[in-house]
């Protein structure tokens, strides 16, 4: 311990804090008349409480509550480390300052300084309180040699006796492992061991541990064995990516499983009451918990509404006039503060949704065959449409278990509305695309029948010469009558503009849409953005340190995602959660995207590798970014290639300064112990793949941080934010399909033929699951007051390096250019699929937007 300084010279530092909040956001237990109350018992009125309930900061941290020691980073004690200083506590609270974030306090603090202890690289802190505060910031200013030295901080601290070593903190500098001066390389050493923990133990709320588990804590099979689930990873037959381990005990019935409960997220990863992002967080904690019960309480008592619409009008009631409730149940929804702004009542029986964007123009556009097109290029899952490359299509799934899958589609079908051209002729002119839901679905649709009426869809489409997408033929296929191993039985639907032809083709393309619906949120939306990124945010964490240039590069697009997915652990993807309930494939739905797992490429979640593999663009040196797009009006290409671009360059420019050659990748023993452990154990089950990068090059290194960086920000953006614009409306984008296509001669087909409205609302997502998937779309959809975007960092002082800062402003500097092409784009007439028959110009990819429901903005993290 070094505590001898010369009296006269002191380091004044200014250390900016977050106090624990009275209410914490995950610790309510209960609801009442108006009031919160939360875990200690405290009450707690409506949201005033949540703003105004701080406790006194001004003195609860003065006197010996909280302490730091410096410690050197040039010069060593007898044992080589980093000389430490004495203890020190805050001095003072400190008027407020411009500076300051909302719930902000600064403190000053003085060290006891000579020169013989050198420039101070990182310090130790200790809190000797009861609660936990958020430490934000410290500023060292006047350090002789150096000038000001910034530590962005951003975690809890707890009570002291919480860890086994005191929390360190390190400056805002940037070293390789090699290059990281010599008082410092221990106790950058020991954070990583301190972040990696010894694998084993229940975890507690103060801990910090990254740790792998596979997902074993989706059932509950205690409770009901129709509530027991696999467990998705460490196998060939569930092959998952991993997420952090919890420790929690077993369950009795499956002692693979882990029990329900709290879940576990390392405390950094939570801001708990300190981010708004965490008020939609908690919407979805408090829609599963105490709103869809209600609803339900209210569809299934009859006489107050039941669980059908009746008309197309009455669906759009519910943005319009709203539905109406008993008084009580809104009174009980009313005061939570996370679902104050998403539903919207009339301080008496009313709940309003807000308009989807979709019918903000047309009330019935999205009917036409041309926004059904649309919707796959520039709706909210445009990765999934590829070109049509042999017809007629066929089947990957073995044949020796689900016999002859190939499609009955037939090449008169087709050419019917090919405007005179064969299908030969469309194919070798690249004109013919393919939504293929065949594979992903028909092993699974004798148990997803068991409670629902739906088909594997194929769905064939037309590049028009307007550029525009005109579907040909839709294939609804079930599992054959005498079992799904002789094949499938198929029929295939044309389009019709008029009779209950044309009904019986609105009702096909519904189907289609319950298949893509179902796809996206599992697939697009939870596995490929979500899922397969948790793996690298524990890998980074565990073995990148804080000062590693990649650490710095990454961290941005990791904020929020542990937690979001713990919470869609506990609310969303769970047994009997909102997926679950609302969605087609019922308790089946996470172990679809485990066979979807199977077929996950790293190396292809880059966009280009996507769009070639697809066969949606072509190489071409002659074309911009190197890529000739086969549908040249495609907004979600043409918009996220400039992004991909925009993001790689800016990732070669600030990788390119801290690794000079191949060799320097190498020699990396951080980087090449984080790469190894997120392929080989975050992704375990695909370990032996061959298309892993090796990360024995700079250009491994480059295109695997860029494939990171754009999976959390635009291709979740992507996939993200237009779930309410599109699907706010149940009609445009239903989710469950409840009848097959009526027969003639049956009721139903009778039904049809009188009410076409009724027939098609019957078929579709009925009231109960419409109020739920509006109401965890909408919060999905959503954009948090405090959100930061693609270009952005929160905090200027992310960096010491000036070469990166300036690389950084370029990469805004070109995305704002960006933003202003796709302006110009969304105003040029002949671009169709801009804007579609619904008049909704594609934003999904400008990277800023304002708080809410916007259709635009690129986060830097996958954070809801």
């Amino acid at each position: 311990m070094f505590g001898i300084f010369d009296k006269g010279q002191k380091i004044k530092g200014t250390v900016v804090l977050m106090p624990k909040n009275v209410l914490d956001f995950n610790a309510i237990t209960s609801v009442g008349k108006g009031n919160i109350v939360d875990v200690a018992g405290n009450i707690v009125g409506g949201l005033t409480g949540i703003v105004g309930g701080a406790l006194d900061t001004a003195t609860a941290f003065l006197g010996r509550n909280v302490s730091m020691q410096l410690i050197s980073a040039t010069k060593t004690d007898a044992s080589g480390k980093g000389l430490v200083g004495k203890e020190t506590f805050l001095s003072s609270h400190l008027p407020r300052l411009p500076t300051l974030g909302a719930r902000q306090d600064a403190f000053s603090i003085f060290f006891e300084y000579d020169a013989n202890f050198g420039i101070p690289g990182a310090f130790y802190i200790r809190n000797y309180t009861s609660a936990e505060f958020f430490l934000v910031s410290v500023t060292l200013e006047d350090i002789p040699n150096r000038g000001s030295v910034q530590f962005v901080c951003n975690s809890w601290i707890y009570n002291f006796k919480s860890y086994k070593k005191d929390r360190i903190f390190f400056t805002n500098d940037t070293y390789l492992p090699s290059q990281t001066p010599a008082p410092l390389k221990q106790f950058r050493e020991e954070e990583l061991q301190n972040l990696r923990g010894d694998g084993t133990g229940e975890r507690k709320e103060y801990d910090r541990i990254y740790d792998y588990d596979v997902y074993n804590d989706l059932g509950n099979p205690d409770k009901s064995d129709k509530l027991a689930r696999p467990v998705l990873g460490g196998s060939s037959t569930y092959p998952y990516p991993r997420r952090v381990r919890s420790g929690r005990k077993p369950t009795r019935k499956d002692l693979k499983s882990e029990k329900p409960g709290a879940i576990y997220v390392p405390r950094d990863e939570n801001f708990g009451h300190l981010k708004s992002s965490d008020f939609l967080m908690f919407g979805i904690k408090s829609l599963a918990q105490d709103v869809m019960p209600l609803f339900q309480s209210v569809i299934f008592d009859l006489n107050f509404t039941p669980n059908e619409f009746d008309s197309f009008d009455e669906v759009r009631g519910l943005h319009e006039g709203g539905i109406k409730l008993p008084t009580d149940i809104i009174s009980q929804i009313s005061p939570l503060p996370a679902l104050k702004e998403i539903f919207r009542t009339d301080g008496e029986q009313v709940l309003k949704f807000p308009p989807a964007h979709v019918i903000k123009v047309s009330k019935s556009a999205w009917m036409t065959d041309e926004e059904f097109g649309r919707e796959m290029i520039a709706g909210v899952n445009p990765c999934v449409i590829r070109l049509l490359q042999e017809f007629p299509p066929k089947s990957t799934l073995d044949a020796t278990v689900y016999g002859d899958q190939s499609s009955t589609i037939t090449k008169e079908h087709l050419e019917t509305n090919l405007g005179g051209l064969t299908v030969e002729e469309a194919l070798n002119g690249k004109r013919l695309f393919l939504l293929d839901y065949h594979d992903a679905f028909m092993p699974y649709l004798e148990r997803i029948n068991i409670s629902a009426k739906a088909y594997a869809t194929r769905t064939i489409l037309f590049l028009k010469d307007d550029g525009t997408l005109k579907p040909l033929a839709i294939e609804l296929s079930l599992p054959h009558s005498n079992g799904i191993q002789y094949g499938a039985e198929s029929k295939v639907f044309l389009p019709a503009q008029e009779g209950v032809e044309s009904t019986i083709w609105l009702l096909a393309k519904a189907h289609v849409v319950v298949n893509d619906s179902s796809y996206h949120q599992l697939m697009s939306h939870w596995l490929n953005t979500h899922a397969v990124m948790e793996p690298f945010i524990i890998a980074t964490n565990r073995h990148l340190s804080v000062l590693h240039p990649i650490n710095k590069l990454l961290y941005p697009h990791y904020r929020d995602t542990i937690n979001i997915n713990g919470l869609a652990r506990q609310s969303l993807i769970n047994a009997g959660g909102i997926i679950e309930q609302s969605f087609l494939p019922g308790p089946n739905s996470i172990e679809i995207s485990s066979t979807v797992y199977k077929n996950w490429v790293f190396t292809d979640q880059a966009l280009p590798a996507d769009l070639i593999k697809r066969g949606l663009a072509v190489e071409d040196s002659s074309s911009p970014h190197g890529l000739r797009l086969v549908i040249e009006d495609y907004p979600y290409a043409v918009d996220g290639l400039e992004i991909w671009d925009a993001i790689k360059s800016w990732v070669q420019d600030y990788v390119s300064l801290y690794y000079p050659t191949d060799d320097s990748v190498q020699k990396d023993t951080e980087l090449q112990s984080w790469w190894k452990e997120a392929v080989e154990k975050g992704h375990g089950d695909l370990k032996d793949k061959p298309w892993w990068p090796k990360m024995q090059t700079l250009q491994d290194l480059v295109q695997s941080c860029s494939i990171i960086v754009w999976t959390a920000s635009a291709l979740h953006a992507a996939v993200n934010f237009g779930q309410y614009p599109y699907g706010g409306y149940i009609l445009n984008r239903p989710t469950l399909s409840r009848r097959f296509i009526p027969e003639k001669g049956t009721p139903e087909y009778d039904e049809m033929v009188k009410n076409p409205q009724k027939a098609y609302l019957r078929t579709i997502t009925p009231k109960y699951q419409t109020l739920v998937d509006l109401s965890v779309i909408e919060i999905l959809s959503r954009h948090a007051s405090d959100e930061v975007y693609l270009g952005e960092r929160d905090n200027k002082y992310w960096t010491s390096d000036s070469r990166a800062v300036q690389a950084f402003t370029k990469f805004g500097t070109k995305l704002t250019e960006i933003e202003g092409k796709i302006h110009s784009r969304n105003n040029e007439p002949s671009l169709r699929n801009r804007y579609g028959p619904v008049q909704l110009p594609y934003g999904l990819l400008l990277r800023s937007s304002e708080e809410g429901l916007t259709f635009r903005g690129i986060p830097n993290s996958v954070s809801i």
